[in-house]
Formats: C-alpha cells, sequence, structure tokens
C-alpha cells in the first residue's frame, strides 16, 4: 500500500474510533455527523492549515516526555477555533498560534482553552479533558496495534495525521456542544 493511502486509511478508521468514543459519551451525536463523518466550516478547516506547522513543531517537541498532551492539546485547540468561529470570527480568524497558550505557554494549553476562552465551569472542563484523554489514548492504542515506529518518516507523518484528526474532533465536540446540527448547517 501507498503511504499516502496508508494514511489515508489510518486517518479516516481513527476519525471513526474517536467518533464513536463521542458519541458514546453523548457529546457528538447523528445531528452533528455528516454520512457517519465529522463536518466543519471551510473556515476551521483552513485555521488549522495555517497553524498546523507550529503545532506539529510544539508537539514534536513534547512528545517524548507528555504523549498525551502531544496528541490531545490538538483537540483544545480545535474547540477554540470552533468556539470563536460561532462567537466572533472576525477578531479571531487571524489570531496567532500562541494566542491559545496558557501563562506557562503550551504546557497549560489545554486549561487556558476549556477555563478562559471556552469559560467553561470546573465540572464541564473536566468532564471534557477526561473525554480527550480516551481519545488520545485511542490514538495512541491505534498507533500501537499498527506497530508504527514514532522515531521514523511514517510516524511523524501518522502523528501529523493524528494531530488533525484530534483538532477535527475538538472542533466538532464543540460545534455539537454549541448546538450545531445537520438541518442548521
Amino acid at each position: 500500500m501507498e503511504k499516502k493511502e496508508y494514511l489515508d486509511v489510518f486517518q479516516d478508521t481513527l476519525e471513526q474510533g474517536l467518533i464513536k468514543i463521542c458519541r458514546s459519551c453523548n457529546v457528538i451525536s447523528d445531528d452533528s455527523l455528516l454520512d457517519g463523518k465529522l463536518f466543519l466550516s471551510p473556515d476551521i478547516e483552513e485555521r488549522w492549515a495555517s497553524m498546523m506547522k507550529e503545532y506539529v513543531a510544539d508537539a514534536v517537541e513534547n512528545f517524548n516526555d507528555y504523549p498525551d498532551a502531544a496528541i490531545g492539546f490538538a483537540s483544545f485547540l480545535g474547540m477554540a477555533v470552533a468556539f470563536q468561529w460561532d462567537t466572533d470570527w472576525e477578531s479571531h480568524c487571524n489570531d496567532p498560534y500562541q494566542a491559545y497558550y496558557g501563562s506557562r505557554g503550551f504546557d497549560d494549553m489545554d486549561d487556558h482553552i476549556l477555563l478562559e476562552v471556552l469559560g467553561l465551569e470546573a465540572s464541564d472542563a473536566s468532564y471534557i479533558g477526561t473525554l480527550m484523554l480516551s481519545c488520545t489514548s485511542a490514538v495512541q492504542a491505534l498507533i500501537r496495534r499498527e506497530n508504527i515506529e514514532i522515531q521514523t518518516e511514517l510516524g511523524f507523518y501518522v502523528l501529523a495525521r493524528a494531530y488533525a484528526t484530534m483538532f477535527r474532533v475538538g472542533a466538532a465536540v464543540e460545534l455539537a456542544r454549541l448546538g450545531y446540527k445537520k438541518s442548521v448547517i
């Protein structure tokens, strides 16, 4: 199988698995999926494309010591972008990637986004944090099942696809939380 084809299959398998986790936790429903797949606005997708290189650089730097953060924080970034897309896109569509950092930079991006950007109560932030940790564990399990060595070229591309998928899942969860459904979009 060609590398691009393999990566496409990996990413689709990952997305379907993460959708199942989110559905089981009642944060994504059939109404917030399009033909069984996540759907987002082109604005949100383009925002990831503009921040991806910086995020991947942070994730690579932190992966060995903090793999959960390296993988999982992409979902919180997706949530923040989706929230801003819904609330005040004109003001935030060009925010620099570092605007999503917490007071300790990348290290507390999750708390910063959940509590300060989204303004969630501590209990809701904890629930979402636990959900995204479950998704992160699923990513790691799929990588292990596929016997992918992270320190290889293929491993790098697999992780880049995993980060993108986690971003998409976070954005979809936030859009569902905000009440977006197929009939509305």
